[in-house]
């Protein structure tokens, strides 16, 4: 049988095929985010005030019990070790960081971080199969049972704050919940009952936002004059004070507009940049397999190269 024979379906069938169906996985996931937005969605219920966290960095003292305690909620493995980063393994860490390079022998500023759980979240907006959303009391939750692992949240999320498990071939999302489990039992985080320096406190966003205003309005020497996620990307549940500007201590400068707004304008681009990407690999493929096919020499040259040489 000719080489030429031995495939099934056409260019063009293989194109349509291979095309239609990556259209139908895309149009798959947007139609579970649509639906979930159509259905009310992650909003946050107007008639309810959500929890939020307050970071006072002036009194953090770097001592990772926020961590730690994370770790042992959460049943993160290593627990015992303190994390220096946001990984797989944990949900939030304190970075030591100094605030000029002149100042090098100084002491450092410590810096919590964890997700911010956004108001209007960028990586709920991003994510196509609903595996996150935003839950009324404020924390954004996770379902790994719904993650099929595609990052788009971490593209999104101006904090760097999901992280995948590079570790495993089917790797999932991991970010820190704000303890939605303990909440749900009336209890605090983890991290902010860890405390032992009072820099971490929970309550309503709202009063929160008011006690650190008035703190800042008493304490001018103290704190600058500015309550990191009061505004920034439409406001977050976890804010912080400090003494020194947010900048230098590598908080991102971000406007007043919820991130999603430029999340859904990248997600409307994905169903047509997957599918020229699909139909440009397989213009690709074929291309090359059409090189790679030996040339057919006909009968006739092969019966008289043979009576050539007898």
């Amino acid at each position: 049988m000719s080489p030429l024979n031995d495939t099934p379906l056409s260019r063009r069938e293989f194109l349509k095929k291979s095309g239609s169906g990556l259209a139908a996985i895309v149009a798959a996931g947007l139609l579970v985010n649509q639906a979930e937005a159509a259905s009310g969605g992650p909003a946050v219920a107007e008639e309810e005030e959500p929890w939020g966290v307050l970071i006072d960095l002036t009194r953090c003292t770097g001592c990772d019990s926020c961590a730690l305690a994370c770790k042992l909620a959460n049943q993160l493995p290593h627990a015992e070790t303190v994390p220096d980063k946001l990984d797989s393994d944990a949900y939030t860490f304190v970075e030591r960081r100094q605030t000029s390079a002149l100042d090098s022998e100084a002491d450092p500023h410590f810096v919590k971080r964890q997700c911010m759980h956004c108001i209007d979240p960028a990586c709920v907006s991003a994510c196509t199969v609903g595996a996150l959303r935003k839950t009324a009391e404020g924390p954004v939750v996770y379902d790994a049972n719904k993650c099929i692992g595609c990052r788009y949240c971490q593209y999104a999320c101006p904090f760097g704050v999901p992280t995948y498990e590079w570790e495993n071939a089917l790797g999932l999302i991991h970010k820190c919940q704000m303890c939605v489990t303990r909440l749900a039992e009336g209890q605090k985080p983890a991290c902010v009952e860890a405390c032992p320096n009072g820099a971490l406190r929970f309550g309503r966003r709202s009063a929160l936002l008011a006690q650190a205003k008035a703190q800042i309005e008493t304490n001018p020497g103290r704190y600058v004059k500015r309550v990191y996620g009061e505004h920034e990307a439409g406001g977050t549940s976890v804010m912080y004070m400090a003494g020194v500007p947010f900048g230098e201590l590598g908080f991102p400068a971000l406007g007043d507009e919820p991130i999603p707004h430029y999340a859904e304008t990248v997600m409307k681009l994905t169903p047509v940049t997957a599918l020229t990407v699909a139909s440009l690999v397989s213009a690709l493929h074929w291309w090359l397999k059409g090189r790679q096919r030996p040339h057919l020499i006909p009968v006739e040259a092969v019966e008289q190269a043979a009576g050539d040489n007898s």
